[in-house]
């Protein structure tokens, strides 16, 4: 009995040690393969666009020699004009950790597209630009106004850039400026869009309910697809289809209070000892405040003025009205540019004969001088018949979100 303990002992190491080596053997042959299997990823360097910064000296900067900066700017002229850089925007550079050669070069040009160039499988260098796809979330914001839709809205850790998207919606509605009253209430509904988990910025308003001074308005996203030209065809309307945005902006400048009114008469101005009409709004606002072209057009004159208006700005809006904007500290646009509603022009100034920061702004009708607080515009576009009824199905639901 007991040699038969002692040879089981021995045949039970025996199986031990083999069962060992055969397993340390299986680790030995898997770990070629495990190592194969690792991926190893590109270097990547990241340049931040600095003031007076070019491409050439970011890629330089990213470590490319100049004959293949040159190659690279060749490459995506076509494309998209790599001298047009903005500052605070990121280059993201992909090297191969081996060779440290340049695989890859990506640049966003905007919030919604992403410049690419790099190597195809013939080793050619491609440029395009991709459309950048967000992850979106939906959130509701609702508040009472204590002194302003900014204040409220901020208060509740809200997005300053969806503040604003809010406050554009309602431009022509509401004035933000001098109309907003204790107690208002608001209730919208927007995107949050999202890279890789991580929040980038807000996206599109979806619906909106704005109560001002016992008013209630209203404001839903539509889009109808693209017209002939292959231009969207969205925005914002009432529930009765008609838009919310109409022809011009209610106004042109976030202003502080309004200095001198809308007049047939003459006035007096010491300062200058001069009588003269005023045949405009004048805004009172901080020095360089952006000043807005309130409705689609053309600039006919972009300069200095010698009638006393200093820096002025005249834009063509169609046969019947034009808008000017005079006293500038600043100028942004050219005589012959178009530009759309709600484009900067320039910014507040004192220019001419003027006795502090204002902007002085005219609405012309028909060469003649109306009044912007009192002329009533109609909407310029409204929901198509064939797309009403799918319309006010979008229109019910949200309207059920912001109750």
């Amino acid at each position: 009995m007991k040699k038969y303990s002692i040879f089981g002992a021995l045949i039970l190491a025996v199986v031990i040690l083999a069962a060992y080596f055969v397993l340390a053997q299986a680790d030995f042959k898997n770990e070629p393969s495990t190592q194969a299997a690792a991926v190893i990823n590109d270097r990547l360097v990241e340049i931040e666009v600095q003031p007076e910064m070019t491409f050439s000296l970011v890629a330089e900067e990213a470590g490319l020699d100049k004959n293949l900066v040159q190659e690279l700017l060749t490459v995506s002229a076509d494309i998209y004009d790599l001298s047009h850089i903005r500052v605070g925007r990121t280059f993201s550079f992909f090297f191969d950790p081996e060779t440290n050669e340049l695989k890859k070069v990506v640049y966003p040009v905007d919030s919604e597209e992403e410049l690419f160039i790099a190597k195809n499988a013939e080793g050619v260098w491609e440029t395009k630009l991709e459309k950048i796809t967000y992850d979106i979330k939906l959130k509701t914001v609702a508040g009472t106004i204590d002194s302003s839709l900014y204040e409220s809205a901020v208060s509740q850790g809200v997005d300053i850039r969806a503040i604003i998207a809010l406050a554009d919606v309602f431009a022509w509605s509401i004035d933000f400026g001098m109309g907003i009253r204790q107690g208002d209430t608001y209730k919208f509904i927007f995107e949050e869009r999202y890279r890789d988990g991580v929040y980038v910025m807000p996206g599109q308003i979806i619906a909106a309910r704005f109560v001002n001074d016992a008013k209630v308005v209203e404001g839903y996203y539509f889009s109808e697809g693209q017209d002939k030209d292959d231009e969207p065809l969205e925005g914002y309307y009432h529930p009765d289809g008609q838009s919310v945005q109409k022809i011009f902006l209610k106004n042109p400048v976030s202003y502080k209070y309004i200095t001198s009114g809308f007049t047939a008469g003459r006035r007096y101005i010491s300062a200058f000892n001069i009588s003269t009409g005023h045949r405009a709004i004048d805004y009172a606002a901080p020095s360089g405040s952006p000043i807005r072209s309130v409705g689609e057009g053309q600039v006919v004159s972009a300069g200095w003025n010698n009638q006393g208006f200093g820096n002025f700005i005249s834009i063509r809006h169609n046969e019947t009205f034009s808008t000017n904007y005079a006293h500038l500290s600043k100028i942004y646009v050219r005589r012959g540019q178009s530009v759309k509603q709600g484009d900067i022009i320039g910014a507040v100034g004192s220019t001419g004969l003027s006795t502090g920061p204002h902007l002085h702004f005219e609405l012309v009708k028909y060469g003649t001088k109306i009044n912007p607080l009192t002329v009533d515009l109609p909407s310029d576009k409204a929901v198509s018949p064939e797309n009403m009824e799918n319309f006010k199905k979008v229109v019910e639901f949200w309207q059920d979100q912001l109750q």
